[in-house]
């Protein structure tokens, strides 16, 4: 625990942790410093100047953003010296800022706005300086606009922090810009269209391109969710007026390492209404769709289900909520009373991967992971690519990349490991066990004869020195994973889908066929939840899709029940970091769909049963039985890596399904720089 520091703030008394900036300290007291150009979470840059505070003993004031607290320090926010210093800051900004207030999109929310409100400066008393800048606006995402660049350098330094150095600053003084290599559009740098730059920027320099007239700040309602778009499960912050979502922005706490969303998390809510969305039951007759009554289609399905008994399977997809998921394990348990039943985490994972392990990442200073290869380009779980990318650069984490093949974040490791993950896995334990490491008999015995190279030297000796080493391993690894963290540090398996985790600790797991096994053989009836990793029809007599959207698989279905997209649920999942996460409904249901959980159940009244719905005790009940890490020789099963491929595949595609994020694979070629 760190050490506790006391000082005044305007004559507050205030006890914050040893190394904490003044503009923290402050804050912990409820006293606002002003500033534009600090970033909660990272170093500050003094290069606003106007965070100055005065302090007892100092002949001339400081920057708060990059002092720290010292024991006995008196300071002083709000005296006449450091407002004079603030008030003549804001007027030079002023001077070369449009004051369109009035029709500006971020007025409400635009510090610099805030800031001459509290100054009550109307007009600049310096000479008016206009640019007269072109604006960045050919994609469909973020419009950058320089003449209201205030050159605060916050999205230089979040984008340069993640691992995605797009922007940069070119030219000198008041002339200089922030522009992209050679100044190109954002559509040809290797701009991800993440938006983190538009969530720092603190004008209306960056924002989202569809905000125009759309509402004003103080019209929008606004509510926590969590994108299941991937793995990653990030935290949403979405607005909306008269019941459309209008924007969506990271959801984590200011300055905490999680604040990332990708281009799908932030921009992909317009599939709500896209032409894709299925919005009334469907069933098939004479080899066409046509609409029907949800009464009807209960029916059928019901009808369908109760007559196959043992001979029907029923599959979901890791990303329907705990809630459902456990509603459709009692269904085919104790309604339908089928044994096949199952999800397709079991493509790319076995349950005990994600019933065991756990571990935080904020106090990580060394990440090895194995089998993974997070990349915010191929947004393949992209948030864990930037939450790496913020901790080596903010705070000086080392990184053990640990793969066969060529990965981008690998260019930014500390070392890399190239080769059969589980080999190298074996040589890094054995490496740290040659340099005396305390490990399980059972390890030193089965690693004996594993000869250890240099380069696994090398990481054994950053492992050992790490004080809280995390290991985040592909789900097929995790075992061999988790025998590092016998040794030292904690291992996670990180999924594709975002509630894998929780689906299996529902019980959505196989006590007859698997997944795999499911889609490939016959079944009387087939019932599939969710956007489920499959484009062809399996062999079956009748196929049930349950779907927000007109996917490849449900224009082949035999009935189609319309399902709640994920902003028009609510619900919970759990992370891969083990953790409860609410998902709440911010968007009214399009057309005449029903949640998961109400089709699911009306499916059990019509076959005469009622369903028990799943409490956040038992969810807490479930997530409490973790499995036991112990070690165990392990073999790499091909199986799970091919079928991992195939399911990443298919998820990258329905995450742009029917959505503008399809002109991210069609009208722009996102590359890593």
């Amino acid at each position: 625990m760190a050490k506790m520091v006391n000082l005044k703030i305007d004559g507050r008394e205030v006890q914050v942790p040893e190394g904490t900036n003044l503009i923290d300290a402050a804050a912990t007291a409820g006293i606002h410093i002003p500033n534009l150009c600090y970033l909660k979470g990272m170093k500050g840059i003094g290069a606003c100047r106007l965070c100055l505070v005065e302090i007892e003993g100092m002949k001339a004031p400081l920057i708060a953003c990059t002092t720290k607290v010292r024991e006995g320090m008196s300071v002083a926010t709000n005296t006449e010296k450091v407002q004079e210093v603030r008030r003549f800051v804001i007027d030079l900004i002023l001077s070369m800022h449009p004051l369109d207030c009035m029709t500006c999109t971020k007025a409400g929310v635009c510090n610099l706005q805030q800031y001459a409100y509290d100054f009550e400066l109307k007009e600049s008393t310096f000479t008016r300086k206009r640019f007269g800048y072109s604006t960045d606006e050919a994609n469909p995402f973020i419009k950058r606009d320089p003449d209201y660049c205030i050159l605060c350098g916050r999205c230089v330094r979040v984008c340069r922090a993640q691992g995605t150095n797009v922007i940069d600053f070119n030219g000198r003084g008041v002339g200089s810009r922030v522009v992209t290599a050679n100044d190109k559009p954002l559509q040809e740098s290797s701009c991800t269209f993440c938006g983190s730059c538009v969530d720092v920027c603190p004008v209306n320099a960056l924002l989202e391109s569809d905000r125009w007239r759309k509402g004003r700040e103080w019209e929008y309602s606004r509510a926590s969710s969590v994108c299941l778009s991937c793995g990653s499960a990030c935290g949403i912050s979405v607005s909306s007026k008269d019941g459309m979502v209008s924007k969506v922005n990271a959801g984590a706490a200011e300055g905490s390492l999680e604040r990332f969303i990708c281009a799908v998390g932030r921009f992909g809510f317009d599939s709500i209404h896209s032409e894709t969305r299925l919005r009334t039951p469907m069933k098939r007759v004479d080899g066409a769709l046509q609409e029907t009554t949800w009464e009807d289609a209960l029916k059928i399905a019901a009808d369908k289900l109760a007559g196959a008994g043992a001979g029907a399977a029923v599959v979901s997809s890791g990303s329907i909520l705990n809630e459902d998921a456990a509603l459709l394990k009692k269904l085919a348990a104790e309604v339908i009373k089928t044994k096949d039943c199952d999800s397709s985490v079991s493509l790319y994972a076995d349950e005990e991967s994600l019933k065991a392990g756990s571990g935080e990442l904020e106090d990580a200073d060394l990440f090895v992971l194995a089998g993974l290869a997070p990349d915010q380009w191929q947004r393949v779980l992209p948030a864990l690519h930037a939450i790496i990318g913020r901790r080596m650069s903010n705070d000086g984490a080392k990184l053990i990349v640990i793969n066969a093949a060529d990965t981008a974040i690998g260019g930014s490791a500390t070392l890399t490991l190239k080769g059969d993950e589980v080999k190298m896995i074996e040589e890094l334990a054995q490496a740290m066990i040659s340099k005396g490491v305390k490990a399980p008999k059972e390890m030193v015995s089965a690693l004996s004869q594993v000869d250890p190279s240099d380069r696994a030297m090398e990481a054994a000796d950053l492992f050992m020195a790490a004080k809280a080493p995390v290991i985040l391993a592909a789900p097929a690894l995790f075992r061999a994973a988790a025998n590092l963290s016998l040794i030292k540090g904690s291992a996670l398996a990180v999924p594709y889908e975002a509630n894998a985790r929780g689906v299996v600790l529902m019980g959505m797991t196989p006590e007859g066929r698997k997944f795999k096994e499911i889609m490939s053989s016959p079944a009387k009836v087939l019932y599939a939840v969710g956007q489920v990793p499959a484009a062809a029809r399996p062999d079956t007599d009748f196929l049930i899709v349950q779907s927000p959207f007109m996917s490849d698989l449900a224009a082949q279905a035999d009935l189609l029940l319309p399902s709640a997209h994920s902003l028009e649920s609510e619900g919970t999942v759990v992370d891969y970091l083990g953790r409860i996460r609410e998902v709440n409904r911010v968007a009214e249901p399009a057309g005449d769909v029903r949640t998961d959980a109400a089709i699911i159940s009306g499916i059990a009244e019509a076959m005469g049963s009622s369903l028990k719905p799943v409490k956040e005790a038992d969810i807490r009940k479930a997530l409490k039985a973790k499995a036991k890490v112990s070690f165990s020789p392990f073999k790499r099963d091909a199986a799970l890596d091919a079928a991992a491929d195939a399911l990443l595949e298919a998820t990258q595609k329905q995450t742009v399904e029917g959505s503008r994020l399809l002109w991210l694979k069609e009208g722009c070629a996102v590359t890593a720089a």
